[in-house]
């Protein structure tokens, strides 16, 4: 038996946000075991950074939305995993981004963001979205607020503990917005 879906591809000014593949584990997995995954869940094993690569693009087959791997159109360099996430468990869709090692600090995160509302409002048709922020990350409390992202309140997770909720501005205030 066979099962197949489609991931779409976006692009950005810098950036090529696309399907995951197996040859984004050994990025992937070395983001996931360092403390900067601290905020995302880790850090974690090589097998459990396996089965999150593997959630992520099964996220996409459940949803039909989900997050792409963000790929620097001018090196191909893995960036990060940046797009639209609901598990079981968030409260409502998140646009979420984990910056892989290296790449925090260019404003990778905040184009991509910029991209997957875009995504959201046009493409999946939702009329909010947030993102969740852990209350020490203040480089992800800084890119929700260059997307125009208003604190809303605290959501309480059964495993990451209290996380910042940040209301993304409505697709009507995000009317032009560039890449």
């Amino acid at each position: 038996m066979s099962f197949t879906f489609d991931i779409p591809t976006v692009e950005t000014e810098r950036l090529i946000l696309r399907a995951p593949h197996e040859r984004d584990f050994p990025t992937f997995a070395e983001f996931y075991a360092s403390d900067r995954a601290s905020f995302v869940g880790g850090p974690i094993s090589p097998e459990l950074s396996w089965r999150m690569l593997a959630m992520e693009t099964g996220h996409w087959a459940l949803r039909g939305y989900g997050r792409w791997i963000a790929e620097e159109k001018a090196t191909g360099a893995t960036v990060g995993m940046i797009g639209l996430f609901n598990p079981e468990g968030w409260p409502e869709i998140e646009i979420g981004w984990d910056l892989f090692n290296g790449f925090e600090g260019r404003g990778f995160a905040t184009e991509a963001g910029r991209a997957a509302r875009r995504y959201a409002y046009e493409v999946v048709g939702l009329k909010t979205v947030m993102s969740l922020v852990k209350p020490p990350n203040l480089a992800s409390a800084r890119v929700a607020e260059r997307l125009g992202c208003v604190r809303e309140g605290t959501f309480l997770h059964e495993r990451h503990g209290p996380m910042n909720v940040w209301r993304h501005p409505t697709p009507a205030a995000c009317k032009g917005e560039g890449a």
